[in-house]
């Protein structure tokens, strides 16, 4: 029986017992979907019918979000489910509950060889410039920078210099 419990206790995680680097990277997806909205710990915890603790663990990787809690969470944030896996890089990717438990005999999917680009949805920059974007009282002047921005972005060529 305290085999069945400690191989329970240790389920998803790595072997040195730390959250495992997909569920981590989950959390902060959530996290960061949750401050693009300006939602608070609690108020998605109230609508998921939980305690903000428990989000805050969801959100660490210390608890493991079930595929019936990660269906909720993306209704209740308004994305699909394959938000929460996005920017996620080859090497925590590679850290998946089968990788621990196959050991070296580990066969090699086709997805592995993916390589996961850089989301500029997950920088400070982004959460800024929508949270801004979203205070601006006048939506029709909103209406129009969001247009400038999206016209702007179609002349650009890449030669242009980068400025800070």
């Amino acid at each position: 029986m305290s085999a069945e419990i400690s191989r329970k206790s240790c389920r998803g995680r790595t072997p040195s017992g730390q959250p495992n680097p997909i569920d981590v990277h989950v959390g902060n997806r959530i996290r960061l979907r949750r401050t693009l909205l300006g939602m608070s710990q609690e108020k998605l915890a109230s609508l998921l019918g939980l305690t903000f603790q428990q989000v805050q663990k969801y959100e660490k990787g210390s608890n493991r979000v079930g595929a019936s809690r990660l269906w909720d969470i993306s209704k209740v944030l308004e994305t699909p489910i394959g938000f929460f896996y996005e920017d996620m890089d080859k090497e925590v990717a590679n850290q998946s509950p089968r990788t621990f438990s196959a050991g070296d005999e580990v066969p090699m999917l086709a997805e592995d060889a993916v390589e996961f680009n850089s989301d500029p949805m997950s920088r400070q920059e982004t959460i800024e410039l929508v949270k801004a974007y979203y205070k601006i009282p006048n939506r029709k002047a909103a209406k129009h920078l969001f247009d400038l921005i999206v016209d702007l972005s179609k002349t650009y060529t890449g030669n242009e210099e980068e400025t800070d």
